[in-house]
């Protein structure tokens, strides 16, 4: 007997957003804290992103991590594209553990820091979750979305860590060097998925048009 040949899925591009500016961006470690949000700069950046993913087309879901600033973030963009805002916790910030909420300048002078920034694969956050955890949970929900949006551009509002360790699997990037890649808040970063694999199209990308995507 035959074998019946898989369909192929169709191309789909996840557009990855990062939440905007809350009053703790660069001084604190928020993780998954609840009651945070978006700062008056956050605000306006979360409008800006909202401009430029508006002329993009072909568009099939928004999601956004549970998080207040990762709702508030995708919450503009939901209403210039007329789209709903499903809630997927796949796109959490990684659990922080007992670091959650502590001043990074006192968390980078603990000996563990050099083992976060250089050997990351290696490093679990105290009663929290490893890096490799992480960046398991991201890139399977990235896999589910995209082939439950086939053909379509889908746009994932998630956080600095999850994103950029998303990038560095897409590339074929080892985990250790996942902190070499910079996601500022409201960057879009996009990562075509086929047959043949992903293809990173842009990464951080804070300003200007979306043309290099081709998918508007």
């Amino acid at each position: 007997m035959k074998k019946k040949k898989s369909k192929p899925i169709a191309s789909t591009v996840v557009i990855l957003v990062r939440h905007g500016k809350t009053p703790s961006t660069d001084k604190l470690l928020p993780g998954r804290a609840a009651g945070l949000h978006l700062s008056q700069d956050g605000q306006n950046e979360a409008l800006e992103v909202a401009r430029r993913l508006g002329k993009l087309k072909n568009v099939g879901a928004i999601y956004a991590s549970p998080l207040e600033r990762a709702r508030a973030t995708a919450a503009p963009i939901a209403k210039v594209l007329k789209k709903r805002i499903v809630i997927e916790k796949g796109l959490l910030e990684c659990d922080f553990g007992d670091w959650t909420g502590k001043e990074l300048g006192k968390l980078m002078k603990l000996p563990e820091w050099s083992t976060v920034q250089r050997a990351p694969s290696t490093f679990r956050f105290p009663n929290g979750e490893s890096f490799t955890e992480m960046q398991t949970r991201m890139v399977t929900t990235l896999d589910k979305l995209r082939k439950a949006h086939a053909g379509k551009v889908v746009i994932c509002v998630s956080h600095a860590d999850p994103i950029k360790a998303a990038v560095a699997h897409a590339m074929g990037t080892h985990l250790d060097l996942f902190q070499r890649v910079v996601i500022s808040t409201c960057s879009v970063s996009a990562i075509s998925y086929s047959n043949h694999g992903p293809i990173v199209l842009t990464v951080n990308s804070t300003g200007g048009g979306l043309s290099e995507l081709k998918i508007s």
